[in-house]
């Protein structure tokens, strides 16, 4: 049996520092939620109880947590279905060349390099200069979707450069229209992808602060909300609700490997 080298050692320690690093944090807010009802916001824990989770759903004095998370959850699923059928529609259409492709592909992807504060303060701007309503499910929707469209695209660019034409070519023989070819040819076949996106545009909108700082109006997200509760909550009842949101995003990550796999059974 041969010795691994010093490397992966070296390595190996260094994984666990970043594992540690990234979930740490994570796994401390989740541990101190569990706090007793006399208990603060750092450790030692006083006791261990539910009270906290519990506080989430009786009358808050400050915040408004369901309402912000409804806000929050709705822009989420419009962002998800708007990043999918574009980014599927744009990635049907870069199939073929077509002229001024390359200059209409850096401009949906240049919003990725601008500061996603700067992004919000210009669509709230924008607004405001037209004398439209600043408004999460209008502006605040337009500024997610400068961050999560292109990725979507950059995602469904990908999965189409891969794809073998022959499939279609073989369902055109066959007598197949157009949209028969789509549905029972091309959609089953990017279906995982088109899940992947969907993940991907929901999680982004639901986590975004910076471009929805300027652009939700006096109505907040769940980011935003929280971000306000920082100032003025000082009760573990602030880890609980960051447990919760985590649970939730960690339920849609399942749902996604349940669709994903559901997918390949039936292909």
């Amino acid at each position: 049996m041969t010795s691994r080298p010093r490397s992966f050692y070296v390595l190996s320690a260094f994984f666990a520092l970043f594992l540690l690093f990234l979930y740490g944090p994570v796994a401390t807010i989740g541990i101190l939620s569990f706090q007793g009802p006399g208990g603060g916001l750092t450790f030692p824990m006083r006791g261990t109880s539910l009270h906290w989770f519990r506080e989430l759903f009786t009358q808050q004095a400050v915040g408004d947590i369901w309402g912000s998370f409804r806000r929050s959850l709705a822009l989420g699923l419009m962002v998800m279905a708007v990043t999918v059928v574009v980014s599927t529609l744009a990635g049907l259409a870069f199939r073929k060349r077509f002229r001024g492709a390359s200059v209409l592909f850096y401009l949906a992807v240049a919003s990725l390099v601008v500061p996603s504060i700067l992004v919000s303060l210009g669509v709230g701007l924008l607004f405001d200069r037209l004398g439209l309503p600043v408004h999460w499910a209008t502006s605040g929707f337009g500024a997610q979707l400068t961050w999560t469209l292109p990725f979507g695209l950059l995602i469904m660019f990908a999965v189409f450069n891969r794809f073998d034409a022959s499939f279609e070519e073989a369902a055109r023989d066959q007598g197949a229209g157009p949209g028969q070819v789509f549905a029972h040819v091309v959609l089953p076949l990017i279906g995982p992808s088109l899940i992947g996106v969907a993940l991907f545009g929901f999680t982004l909108s639901y986590d975004e602060f910076a471009r929805t700082l300027l652009t939700a109006g006096s109505r907040n997200t769940l980011p935003l909300e929280i971000y306000g509760m920082t100032t003025n909550v000082t009760s573990p009842v602030l880890y609980a609700l960051g447990t919760l949101t985590t649970l939730f995003s960690l339920a849609m990550i399942g749902l996604a490997g349940l669709g994903l796999w559901l997918v390949g059974r039936r292909r």
